[in-house]
């Protein structure tokens, strides 16, 4: 039985930090020593605290493929060991923006009012009546269930407990209202009242049903005007570049000719015009980056989804998408 050394390190920026030290045997008989960041002196204040949040990695060390005990284990340690495990940055398991997601939800939501319940606990019915209590969208609800529900399946995966309580909670995601459907005569006020960006922006989501993280995206090298495509390969959430969220996200997307002729014209006017360059560059960072950091933008947009009933006026061709208001 082992239980690791617990060290506090200072750093050049920034709070000091908790590192956790560790060993193991390797299949060659030889020790394999392992360290781990658990966090900030902010988080974590003293020694304690902080091996409380590695109660869990402490545990699956030990356990050796023996079947462990969880004995008092709480739903903040398994947190902790959720996070050191699936929610660490050399994992790439899951996105950046899950990974963001995943934290804001446990440190909000479900930490505050679970963290001192020990696993055996947690009963069906308390986290249902508890989902059903939230002052949240029931598709906010929905997600907290799922993760709840990932939660301990990560504990049955490490073998850390036996069972997921989460798996008969009932939390429904379905829209307390329908979504309101921009028609073509709204898209076009929209454009007639925007500069010249902008309107190109809109025009791109509303024809070809592009995520906003997708449009950001898109480089001049991914538009090919010749053959009226537009090939999504990458997307950027939260200010990280990273694939698209879907496969059938990737798919070639098909450039209507209105949307083509805009695109020409924003890019006879732009600075940034070289196949590497960004689509809709920033300028604050001379073309770098793209603005996915544009207040303006995230409030102009609005959701949408392929698949639309709009249609243009020429051929009766596919030309738009639904378009959700925020």
């Amino acid at each position: 039985m082992q239980h690791g050394c617990m060290e506090r390190l200072k750093r050049k920026r920034g709070p000091e930090v908790w590192r956790f030290r560790w060993s193991v045997t390797g299949v060659d008989g030889k020790r394999l020593y392992h360290k781990k960041i658990v966090g900030t002196v902010e988080r974590y204040p003293d020694e304690n605290a902080a091996r409380r949040s590695v109660a869990g990695l402490v545990l699956e060390i030990n356990t050796d493929g023996r079947a462990a005990d969880s004995g008092s284990m709480t739903v903040a340690q398994l947190c902790d060991h959720f996070e050191q495990r699936e929610l660490a940055r050399e994992n790439t398991w899951r996105s950046h923006a899950t990974k963001k997601v995943y934290k804001a939800y446990l440190s909000r939501w479900i930490r505050p009012h679970w963290q001192k319940y020990e696993l055996a606990e947690v009963r069906t019915i308390q986290v249902e009546s508890w989902l059903r209590g939230l002052p949240l969208a029931k598709s906010s609800c929905a997600k907290i269930r799922n993760l709840m529900s990932v939660l301990f399946n990560h504990a049955c995966r490490y073998e850390l407990f036996d069972r997921n309580p989460i798996y008969l909670v009932r939390q429904s995601a379905k829209r307390r209202q329908p979504p309101t459907v921009l028609v073509p005569s709204e898209i076009k006020a929209l454009i007639d009242n925007l500069d010249i960006r902008e309107p190109t922006l809109v025009l791109l989501a509303a024809s070809t049903g592009l995520r906003q993280s997708e449009m950001f995206g898109l480089k001049w090298s991914d538009i090919d005007f010749a053959q009226n495509n537009m090939y999504v390969i990458r997307s950027i959430v939260y200010g990280v570049v990273g694939p698209c969220k879907t496969e059938c996200s990737q798919r070639p997307v098909p450039i209507h000719p209105v949307l083509a002729e805009a695109l020409l014209h924003w890019k006879s006017g732009a600075r940034y015009t070289q196949p590497t360059d960004w689509v809709f560059a920033s300028k604050r960072y001379r073309g770098r980056r793209p603005i996915w950091a544009r207040r303006s933008c995230g409030n102009l947009f609005v959701r949408w989804r392929r698949g639309s009933e709009l249609r243009s006026d020429s051929d009766g061709t596919l030309f738009g998408t639904r378009i959700r208001r925020c």
